[in-house]
């Protein structure tokens, strides 16, 4: 199985301790054209990640092969909702989407603590509603999913 997750923290503890083990990953994808770049964030971040769990920066444009290469197994981060659904524009495939974090900001409207949107991640979220992603809101993966909080977007 791939696990799909929008985080604008990207890796950090609930992903590490939670999410990781959750979902059994083998595999973690960081997929974001700015860190694909970065070579000392990438190393910074390794630090956390268990030796066990096989790392890749990818850019959005690599993500569909990269995740052929991966196989089952494979936890994906993006950092907004713009890069999902970029991801979606090139043809990877989400069942379900994960809302973990969006920080608030100038312009954004608060849906839940978590999670503040602004007009282009509502636009980019409707978009992947209407591609059938079914889009789940939660932290960390003991919380109860939320997913009728589309409406508000």
């Amino acid at each position: 199985m791939t696990w799909f997750r929008v985080d604008n923290r990207l890796v950090h503890g609930q992903v590490i301790e939670g999410w990781l083990p959750y979902v059994a990953a083998k595999h973690l994808v960081v997929a974001n054209d700015v860190m694909a770049r970065d070579d000392l964030r990438q190393q910074i971040t390794l630090l956390a990640v268990p030796q066990s769990v096989e790392t890749y920066f990818v850019t959005l444009d690599a993500l569909a092969d990269t995740l052929r290469a991966c196989g089952d197994s494979t936890f994906v981060l993006f950092e907004d909702c713009k890069d999902a659904r970029q991801a979606s524009d090139t043809g990877v495939v989400m069942k379900s989407l994960n809302i973990g974090n969006l920080h608030y900001g100038p312009g954004k409207k608060q849906l839940l603590p978590h999670v503040a949107v602004s007009e282009q991640d509502s636009e980019d979220l409707r978009t992947l509603l209407a591609r059938r992603v079914q889009l789940d809101f939660r932290c960390v993966p003991s919380e109860k999913v939320r997913d009728s909080i589309e409406q508000l977007l």
